[in-house]
């Protein structure tokens, strides 16, 4: 078995009218099916130990992806894991048999030689990390592309652009929770790595071209790093609520509160997501109420839906217990943080802060026109707020450097702007 090569994607058909999409270009293919056909799902220890005996004997890069259920589940688990490397053909791995979390190390040692070819890394890394599956080396091919200057990275598109092959997307946001999964789905999931390689061969061939290598290096390197380490817990992540705004009062924002927790926790016991147990807006609906009672809540129409109405007597107890908080028990109106205020806000409460950054983004602007490609991977624009709202007390290039590299930004990034942004941060 071998890695299917863009513009020998195998079986396809000529782009049409009919495929909802118009076409600009007769010589587009659509890809309907892997080279090799859609392989069997991996959930069986024998199947397993095929698939990482396989994938070791292999050679080269491996792509990898991963399929979640976002918008269905509250976790936010690997529900399918696809891997493809030359002379081992491509693996689906459900990962829900082999335990909650499963352990793959084993996986992952077959091919820890490998460099792991993933689009969008940042988004399927924490759910590989779960199952302890983390790459040693990478190579992001969205990424990349965002450094290369491509106007638009998702896969489909720069397959498209690139090689005149589509991929159909139609279950992208499908629930991969789903089991059995359907043959069309097994398909789709399949093809998401059939090209992955050759898409990441061509776009390591423009970034050397373009002196970005190093650049796409440092970015690879710091998201494996931060693959494995925790994500900060939110302060209050309940005033994140879709809605909230709207809430004028302490006591309406204690609803909030309250409905928000035991929504959270009924949705964790489901595993469900939250949304689908009550929505955002039925939750700040409720909290905008003046006459609320642990009652009226009833006639509400989000509560008034299947699941939510299965756990009434919660909602009324979080109602209940939010309006009987006395007045130093309830939850301010807004939380200080440690962080700069919005920048709409900067040039009320500091004029000289909003200058400065207006100078410094337009700078950053610039540079990242001329070197092709998006401001924020030239500079993290929480970075950049951070620095102008408090710049260094001596306001040097090293001082400014640190700052950066306190922060977060790679050593590219501090080359190409600290010498830049420094004297646009004097007063």
């Amino acid at each position: 078995m071998t890695t299917t090569t863009p513009g020998a994607a195998g079986p396809a058909r000529p782009v049409s009218d009919q495929d909802g999409d118009p076409t600009d270009s007769p010589d587009v293919t659509v890809l309907t099916r892997p080279a090799e056909g859609a392989p069997p799902i991996v959930a069986t220890p024998d199947r397993l130990e095929a698939a990482i005996e396989a994938l070791r004997a292999g050679t080269g890069p491996v792509a990898v992806d991963a399929e979640r259920a976002n918008g269905f589940r509250y976790s936010q688990r690997a529900y399918l894991i696809q891997l493809r490397r030359e002379g081992s053909g491509t693996w689906l791995i459900d990962p829900i048999p082999f335990g909650d979390p499963a352990d793959l190390s084993p996986v992952a040692d077959a091919i820890t030689d490998a460099e792991w070819v993933i689009h969008a890394a940042s988004q399927d890394l924490p759910c590989l990390n779960e199952v302890r599956m983390l790459p040693r080396q990478l190579f992001d091919t969205e990424l990349a592309g965002r450094l290369l200057g491509y106007p638009r990275v998702a896969l489909g598109t720069m397959l498209e652009e690139l090689f005149s092959i589509r991929l159909l997307k139609e279950h992208s946001a499908a629930d991969w929770s789903t089991r059995p999964l359907p043959a069309d789905w097994v398909t789709y999931a399949a093809l998401d790595v059939e090209l992955l390689v050759g898409l990441r061969d061509r776009l390591a061939e423009q970034l050397e071209d373009a002196g970005k290598s190093e650049w796409a290096r440092q970015e690879f390197d710091a998201l494996i790093a931060g693959a494995s380490v925790p994500a900060e817990a939110r302060p209050d992540p309940w005033r994140r609520t879709s809605g909230i705004h709207k809430v004028r009062s302490r006591r309406g924002l204690a609803v909030v509160r309250a409905l928000w927790q035991a929504r959270d926790a009924i949705a964790a016991d489901l595993d469900r997501a939250p949304g689908k147990v009550l929505t955002d807006l039925s939750i700040a609906e409720a909290a905008g109420d003046q006459s609320l009672t642990p009652r009226s809540f009833r006639g509400i129409g989000g509560f008034r839906r299947r699941v939510a109405r299965q756990y009434e007597a919660d909602w009324s107890d979080a109602i209940a217990e939010a309006l009987a908080l006395s007045e130093a028990d309830l939850p301010p109106m807004h939380i200080t943080s440690d962080g700069p205020p919005q920048a709409r806000l900067w040039a009320s409460r500091d004029p000289v802060a909003a200058k400065r950054l207006a100078r410094v983004r337009e700078a950053l602007g610039k540079r990242a026109t001329a070197l092709e490609l998006p401001a924020e991977n030239l500079l993290t624009p929480e970075y950049v707020r951070r620095l102008a709202w408090r710049p260094p007390e001596l306001i040097t290039e090293e001082a400014v450097d640190a700052a950066l590299a306190g922060n977060g930004a790679r050593a590219w990034q501090r080359e190409l702007t600290v010498p830049l942004i420094t004297p646009l941060l004097e007063p």
